[in-house]
């Protein structure tokens, strides 16, 4: 398939993985991508394909939350594991809550890392490649929209933002819900009271994410990035 490059106007052949990927993304999602030629961001969603390889979606209505009633039970069959995740920065404030989210995240193979402020964790951020990054609404004292470090993974490149697993934690979100998540730029939002839970949903969800996306994140590596 050959598309335009909206910035330096030259045709661009997507390779089958992108377009299989760009079908995946769903109503509203989008994918940047490096053009090879003059390196600005190239959106990219299920409305760039043809139209016979699309749906309709003019009747399509906002998913409600998941069921989330399995947490409770404990009870998910495990499909794989992660593996080779070097660290996660965690920025949650000191106490029970971030103890649990440490032991959590250690579990599954991620190497815990801190910053006690927004401004220490954007510095440490230019100098590690985080492969996840936990925030929680409250960390900087204010809303999320006030957030600084917030702010910052929404304006961070996509050559570097789409290799990081972004969560977000809070008493306003229901866990688990796709289109929370990507309303507020993030790929996972985990509810407070779910914290206890979060091996358990990072069980379902690092997969999940990782089936999506995983070859189709090394297909544009290879393209352009």
């Amino acid at each position: 398939m050959t598309i335009t490059c909206q910035n330096c106007r030259k045709k661009l052949q997507l390779s089958s993985k992108i377009i299989k990927g760009i079908k995946r993304l769903g109503f509203g999602r989008t994918l940047r991508i490096p053009c090879p030629h003059c390196k600005e961001a190239l959106v990219l969603s299920s409305s760039s394909l043809p139209s016979e390889t699309t749906h309709d979606s003019s009747a399509i209505t906002p998913p409600s939350p998941p069921d989330i009633a399995w947490l409770k039970e404990g009870v998910f069959e495990e499909e794989e594991t992660v593996e080779d995740i070097p660290q996660t920065l965690i920025l949650v404030p000191a106490g029970e809550q971030r103890e649990s989210i440490i032991k959590s995240v250690e579990s599954i193979g991620y190497q815990a890392s801190f910053a006690e402020s927004g401004a220490e964790a954007i510095d440490k951020m230019q100098f590690v490649n985080y492969a996840s990054v936990i925030l929680h609404t409250e960390f900087e004292g204010g809303s999320l929209e006030q957030s600084p470090f917030h702010q910052f993974m929404r304006d961070m490149s996509m050559l570097k933002r789409r290799f990081i697993f972004y969560i977000l934690i809070g008493s306003e979100f229901s866990t688990l819900y796709d289109l929370e998540a990507l309303t507020n730029s993030a790929n996972l939002v985990v509810n407070d009271q779910e914290t206890p839970e979060l091996l358990t949903v990072l069980r379902k969800a690092i997969p999940k994410y990782e089936e999506l996306f995983g070859s189709l994140m090394a297909e544009i590596s290879s393209y352009g990035g």
